[in-house]
C-alpha cells in the first residue's frame, strides 16, 4: 500500500493494546489505513502514540473513527501531515521481529535469518487481520497449545472462534495433525487473510482429517459451525465481552470433557469470564497471564 498521509495521536497503553485486539472500526475504509502503535517514552510507560496512514488525505468522518480509538486523547489535536510515499505494509512488516511461542516461531517474509532447530515455523505478515502473534494474547495461546501437547493431549476436532491471520489454526493443527478443524471470524477480509496465510503456509483447505475449513461467521452463528459440533478444543481469542456473550453457544459446542481456551481478556476481567463459563458448566482448569492479559483453559464437565 502506498500511504501518503500520517495522522498522530497520543494514546495510553490500554487503548493501544485495545486496538492491537481489535482493528475493525476502520477496516471498513477502503482502502482502510495501516495503523501502528509505539510506546512514545520508555520512562513514561502508559503514554503511548498511535499512527495511521492514509493512501489519500483523510476527511473528518476517518479521523473521528482514529479518535475513537483513543478516548483519552478527546482533547489533543490530531496531527495530520503529508509523508513521502513508501510501501507502510512492508516496513511494519520490516520492524515486526519473530516471535518465539514454545515451539513455535512466527516471522514475517522479511525475515532473513535461520529458522531455530526443532520449531514449527509460520510466515504470517502483517495486515488488518489480527493474529501476528505479536500481541501478548496471541503468544499466550501459541505456549498453552503448546502446553496441552507437551502433557499428551490428544483433539480430533478443533475450532477457533475469530482466528483472524488463521495462526491459532494452523498451530492446533500442527500439533493435532490428523484432527478436523474449522475456523471463523466475524470479518470476510479476516478470512481472506487466513486464506492467503494457508497458502503461503501450505495448510490444506477442506473438511476432512488434517485439513482446515474457514467460515465467516458471529461466534458460532453459521450452519456449519453447528453440524461439525461437539468439539473437543475450542479457541476463542477475541475481546472480554464477546466471550461473555458468547458463553451459552460455546458449552453447547463443547463435547464433555473438552478443552476450552479463552483470551483477547485482560487480567482484570477474568474473574467475570470464569463466572460465566462455570455457568455453564465448566472450570478453570488454568491460567497464563501476559502482562495485563490473561489466557483461560476450563474444561466442561462430564456429562
Amino acid at each position: 500500500m502506498s500511504a501518503s498521509w500520517k495522522v498522530g495521536l497520543p494514546c495510553t497503553r490500554a487503548e493501544a493494546e485495545a486496538i492491537a485486539a481489535d482493528i475493525a472500526p476502520l477496516g471498513e475504509l477502503d482502502p482502510p489505513p495501516v495503523l501502528a502503535t509505539s510506546e512514545a517514552d520508555p520512562a513514561t510507560p502508559d503514554q503511548w502514540r498511535l499512527d495511521a496512514y492514509f493512501e489519500r488525505r483523510p476527511g473528518k468522518a476517518a479521523i473521528s473513527m482514529l479518535r475513537a480509538l483513543a478516548p483519552s486523547a478527546s482533547a489533543a489535536e490530531p496531527v495530520v501531515e503529508r509523508v513521502a510515499e513508501q510501501d507502510w505494509v512492508r516496513l511494519s512488516q520490516q520492524a515486526i521481529r519473530p516471535i518465539e511461542a514454545g515451539r513455535f516461531f512466527v516471522h514475517t517474509a522479511s525475515f532473513a535469518g535461520g529458522i531455530p532447530r526443532y520449531r514449527i515455523a509460520f510466515r504470517i505478515e502483517a495486515s488488518r487481520a489480527f493474529g501476528t502473534g505479536a500481541h501478548e494474547t496471541t503468544r499466550g495461546c501459541l505456549i498453552m497449545l503448546d502446553t496441552l501437547k507437551a502433557r499428551r493431549a490428544r483433539f480430533a476436532n478443533i475450532c477457533d472462534i475469530g482466528t483472524g491471520t488463521g495462526l491459532l489454526a494452523f498451530a492446533a493443527l500442527a500439533l493435532w495433525p490428523r484432527a478436523r478443524a474449522i475456523a471463523s471470524d466475524i470479518d470476510p477480509v479476516a478470512i481472506e487473510i487466513a486464506r492467503e496465510n494457508m497458502a503461503i503456509n501450505a495448510i490444506a483447505e477442506g473438511r476432512g482429517s488434517g485439513a482446515l475449513e474457514l467460515v465467516v461467521a458471529q461466534g458460532l452463528a453459521h450452519c456449519r459451525l453447528r453440524r461439525r459440533a461437539p468439539y473437543d478444543l475450542v479457541i476463542a481469542n477475541i475481546l472480554a465481552d464477546p466471550l461473555i456473550t458468547l458463553a451459552p453457544a460455546v458449552a453447547r459446542a463443547l463435547a464433555p470433557g473438552g478443552t476450552l481456551i479463552l483470551a483477547g481478556l485482560l487480567g482484570a476481567q477474568a474473574a467475570q469470564v470464569i463466572a460465566a463459563y462455570r455457568r455453564r458448566g465448566l472450570r478453570l482448569a488454568g491460567r497464563s497471564d501476559e502482562d495485563d492479559w490473561a489466557i483461560l483453559r476450563l474444561v466442561k464437565r462430564p456429562g
